[in-house]
């Protein structure tokens, strides 16, 4: 899937996290995240700190990679 914006990470995000029938709460619980910060990240909040997605992304088993264009 191609990511263009903050908006369509985080509906990545939620759609995966969804698919594992998991609650914010739930992964608030496990992994220490807020659960106003995966709020934000899944609503697209453009300031949302990094390094905390790319954890939160690996958490869900989705993997990220970065591709030149052409």
């Amino acid at each position: 899937m191609k990511i263009s914006d903050t908006q369509e990470l985080g509906k990545a995000i939620r759609n995966r996290r969804k698919e594992l029938s998991y609650t914010q709460k739930y992964i608030s619980d496990v992994t220490g995240l807020s659960v106003s910060f995966l709020s934000d990240l899944e609503n697209g909040k453009p300031t949302c700190e990094l390094g905390k997605t790319i954890r939160l992304i690996n958490l869900l088993g989705l993997d990220l990679n970065i591709e030149a264009r052409g």
